[in-house]
């Protein structure tokens, strides 16, 4: 009887654990090529912008996330990160 009980119980968690990992590779991914992308833009003399000011501030709130095992919302904001840097890069 037991036994009945348990199953379901653990089934559950195991499925919530697999549900985690769905964004973990996009967020890793997209987390290293923002942080390279940051680099150049510093190097390029750019780090006094506001919109790379917003990316900093993306790139840390994603990588706080990935920490806690939010990866869509770290995906998300490092998504966005990029999209300022590019904004930064190209002056605005």
């Amino acid at each position: 009887m037991k036994a009945w009980i348990c199953l379901p119980l653990l089934a559950l968690v195991l499925t919530g654990c697999a549900g985690k990992t769905a964004y973990r590779d996009s967020c890793a991914t997209n987390l290293d090529a923002a942080w390279h992308e940051l680099d150049l833009a510093k190097a390029e003399g750019f780090a006094g912008t506001v919109s790379y000011s917003k990316a900093l501030s993306l790139l840390t709130g994603a990588k706080t996330q990935q920490q806690f095992e939010a990866f869509e919302g770290c995906s998300e904001k490092a998504e966005k990160a990029r999209f300022y840097i590019r904004e930064s890069r190209a002056g605005r």
